[in-house]
């Protein structure tokens, strides 16, 4: 029944002006839509991404989003660190760092938190 269907990413903020500037600004996401003062969606390829407000905000401390870098995870890390962005650094098998990079074999992978600790992973494939 979903086979065919877009599914979008949802996050949600306790301050969406401030997490507006994060995800226009740092991440360089557009937006596509307003829906008042409780939620924006930003234009993420062929995909979107809602942030909306809420008091449950920061709660899930599980990857939220994945973004599917491909070979331009190297470049991506480095631009988004230059605008301040802190990547996360995890301890697991068969892993080996490459800087925030983690890479497991060819498979590389990065995490970073939102403004309200949402977690963000980069992935090489």
């Amino acid at each position: 029944m979903l086979t065919d269907q877009q599914a979008i990413a949802t996050i949600a903020v306790k301050d969406l002006a401030g997490a507006r500037k994060f995800y226009e600004e740092v991440l360089g996401l557009k937006v596509k839509d307003t829906q008042g003062s409780e939620a924006i969606t930003f234009q993420t390829g062929a995909s979107s991404l809602i942030v909306y407000r809420s008091q449950f905000a920061g709660t899930n401390r599980a990857t939220a989003v994945n973004w599917s870098v491909g070979s331009a995870i190297d470049r991506i890390v480095q631009g988004l660190q230059e605008r301040g962005v802190k990547f996360e650094r995890y301890e697991m098998p068969g892993v080996t760092h490459q800087g925030a990079i983690h890479a497991f074999g060819a498979f590389k992978s990065a995490w970073f938190t939102d403004p309200d600790g949402n977690i963000h992973s980069l992935m090489s494939g």
